[in-house]
């Protein structure tokens, strides 16, 4: 029952965003710059400060890195085996295969930080900023195939690997943020969290889906259920500990991220299929999160 409590004020403000769009900010445009405002703006801001300030042992996180990379990289397999069962278009499937590797940024800083505080915060938003641009590159590279857009255009212009190589690259210079520049990416940080769930919950939608329901039901097994487990399993393998192992198992579990609509609409591909399974990760994310939360506490004794 405190694993669920721990996940409330996170879903909590995102069932508040569904209850706006539908029943007091209806206007699309209006949550459109939100998006746009959490996604350029507050959130790299939030993401450079925990990177600029946090104490990195390249040796240390080295284990973290590879088992997330693993996550990423089974998640696209066990997902590409579903291939045959989503009776989909070659773009239709590569549109929804996103989901079942790609992890929602804001709602992970979220629960690591109510979980770990500013040390899990830090730790996750290193986590998810060093696997945006290998999620985006297997995203982009399996769509362009089959339909428009470049791969290197949408990596360059991505605000959180920026701000992931940005903050890294500070962090590693040695220098100290001055204090009223500290106070500033605070302020924008603090703003980031609560915008970004109210515009997770905004953008659900629940509609008709196409293709096989075992198809995507695979989909949303592998995205909360497989990857967490297999996390576990890499993170012990690799000797990866604390707070990070924490990091590690909560990242794999993450709902699949609004972003892989936004990317699937703009290259031509299947929005509203992708927008379910997003719905359904979000929705089916707070069971399946408050149980390996769980989990966790009770391995941690």
């Amino acid at each position: 029952m405190q694993s669920l409590f721990l996940l409330l004020p996170d879903f909590s403000l995102i069932l508040v965003g569904v209850v706006l769009r539908r029943h007091l900010l209806g206007d699309e445009r209006f949550w459109g710059g939100v998006e746009k405002l959490v996604y350029f703006v507050l959130f790299p801001a939030l993401l450079f400060r925990a990177l600029a300030s946090l104490s990195i042992e390249p040796l240390s996180a080295l284990p973290l890195v590879v088992a997330a990379l693993g996550v990423l990289g089974a998640g696209f397999a066990l997902g590409f085996a579903a291939r045959r069962l989503m009776g989909l278009s070659a773009m239709g499937f590569a549109s929804r295969l996103q989901c079942a590797y790609r992890f929602n940024t804001y709602i992970g800083m979220a629960v690591a930080g109510n979980l770990h505080g500013a040390a899990g915060m830090a730790l996750m938003g290193g986590v998810c900023g060093a696997m945006v641009p290998f999620a985006n590159i297997m995203a982009v590279g399996s769509m362009v195939r089959h339909g428009q857009g470049g791969m290197l255009r949408e990596l360059v212009r991505n605000p959180l690997v920026i701000a992931t190589l940005a903050g890294l690259a500070f962090n590693l210079s040695g220098f100290k943020l001055a204090a009223p520049v500290d106070a500033f990416l605070t302020r924008l940080g603090d703003a980031a969290i609560a915008l970004g769930l109210l515009a997770v919950g905004a953008a659900l939608r629940w509609g008709r889906s196409d293709g096989s329901m075992l198809g995507a039901s695979w989909l949303v097994t592998v995205k909360l259920l497989l990857l967490p487990a297999l996390a576990w399993a890499l993170g012990r393998q690799l000797g990866v500990e604390g707070v990070a192992f924490d990091v590690l198992v909560l990242f794999a579990a993450l709902p699949s991220a609004s972003s892989a609509y936004i990317l699937a609409m703009r290259l031509g591909g299947d929005g509203p299929g992708v927008a379910w399974l997003i719905s359904a990760t979000t929705l089916l994310g707070v069971p399946s999160l408050t149980l390996w939360i769980f989990l966790l506490r009770s391995a941690a004794g």
